[in-house]
């Protein structure tokens, strides 16, 4: 890096975001530094296929693990378990739905793409500062290297959760604990084929589980899916929900591991990898704003992260948020105008990323709520129960006063039944 202190862009953090933005700016032309604070990008999940507009082909050298052709929704109590499972081999051939694979294997690529590209990746370094000019504004990032002021005509913050970057520049409020939440995860390994046997699977196809009613009296959900030969399974958990629980986060992905409709698909596997961070799932409402002056932000830096219980996102929406920061950037060089950032926004509005977010502002709310958490579990797994029951000797009611006397039971009012699922037509229609 003390061959070049300056350049037209610098992007902190070489995770998905930041190295989109990074390939964007090489690919127009622009000298752009590529900061990683970890010994390669990646170093400290399922994905979707956004990356098409920017590396068509990608998923011909992608490292990817599987590409998932089965997808299933699972409601469950410490006994019973209720599965959704939806199965597509359209989702097996290009251009793909989906995939699983290793955040280091598929951040040190995305990066590698950007170096091809023109970037200068720089590793092992800290941005600790914005540098600004006496009008305030971001002219550059400081690190932790002996002379390491690197000045550039934009900084592009990619740095995470509880961006250090946003917050010095004001962008960022006081961190609210009910906006986030805590993914812990082990990486099990088993043999390829007894992957395959347990799940139902062929080749390269894989599976993606999503479990709601699997963390007690914490609000938030469950996973599982498979890798090669590994499959990946835990838990994310509101952070004010584990405060009050007085639980650790293993002790709440242990009980799933061992819950009667999980246990079977990891028996003999050996743990390989635990990894635990930081989601940050307020959505829509609690992204703050998106630029200063000379300064963009994309990423989980900006909450970028769909948190929607059907649709359970984040890196394709940082991929998303970083190609339009990297666009917008390089717009505002070529133009020789540094006040040209409002055209991120707007260029956020007109894809996916704040369009998904803005129509599903709704829906944290809705999935954290305790109906859908704890009691709706319950009342459709004991309602499938009642339903599947055949030793019971007395004529069979009809499924309306089944499900009316299920709910009863479990405390729902059909009033209140009502209004969530009108609710949820308003969130997810």
């Amino acid at each position: 890096m003390a061959e070049q202190s300056s350049a037209d862009a610098v992007v902190v953090g070489a995770g998905p975001a930041g190295s989109a933005a990074a390939l964007e700016l090489a690919r127009a032309g622009r000298s752009v530094i590529l900061l990683e604070r970890g010994p390669f990008p990646g170093a400290k999940n399922v994905y979707g296929g956004v990356l098409d507009e920017v590396l068509p082909g990608w998923w011909e050298d992608v490292p990817v693990q599987r590409w998932v052709t089965r997808r299933s929704t699972m409601m469950m109590t410490p006994t019973q378990a209720l599965t959704v499972d939806f199965r597509t081999q359209d989702w097996g051939s290009a251009p793909y739905n989906g995939m699983t694979t290793y955040r280091a294997d598929f951040d040190t690529w995305l990066a590698g793409k950007a170096v091809d590209a023109g970037a200068q990746l720089v590793t092992s370094t800290v941005a600790t500062e914005l540098l600004r000019d006496p009008s305030g504004r971001v002219v550059g990032v400081r690190t932790d290297r002996p002379d390491g002021d690197i000045r550039a005509q934009f900084v592009v913050a990619c740095d995470g959760v509880n961006s250090f970057l946003a917050k010095q520049a004001g962008l960022l409020p006081r961190t609210n604990p009910e906006h986030q939440t805590l993914g812990v995860k082990e990486t099990l390994s088993l043999p390829r084929r007894t992957i395959e046997e347990r799940f139902g699977l062929n080749g390269d196809d894989g599976a993606d589980f999503e479990i709601v009613g699997c963390t007690g009296e914490i609000p938030g959900g469950g996973f599982l899916y498979t890798n090669r030969d590994t499959v990946s399974v835990g838990v994310v958990l509101s952070l004010t929900g584990l405060a009050k629980s007085g639980r650790r986060p293993e002790e709440v992905l242990a009980d799933l591991k061992a819950h009667p409709a999980i246990a079977p698909y990891l028996r003999g596997a050996e743990l390989k990898e635990y990894s635990a961070h930081l989601i940050p799932e307020g959505g829509y409402r609690s992204m703050p704003p998106l630029t200063a002056d000379g300064l963009l932000v994309a990423g989980d830096a900006a909450a970028m992260c769909l948190a929607a219980g059907i649709w359970l996102e984040g890196v394709n929406f940082a991929i998303g948020s970083g190609l339009a920061a990297g666009r917008t950037a390089a717009e505002a060089i070529a133009a020789g105008d540094p006040t040209r950032l409002a055209g991120y926004r707007k260029r956020l509005a007109d894809n996916f990323v704040l369009t998904d977010h803005k129509n599903l502002q709704g829906a944290p709310h809705l999935v954290l709520s305790d109906r859908v958490q704890r009691q709706y579990p319950r009342l459709l797994c004991d309602f499938a129960q009642e339903v599947f029951t055949v030793r019971n000797p007395k004529p069979k009611p009809g499924l309306g006063k089944l499900f009316r006397r299920t709910a009863a039971r479990h405390g729902v009012r059909l009033r209140q039944l009502a209004a969530d699922a009108w609710a949820g037509f308003r969130v997810f229609g």
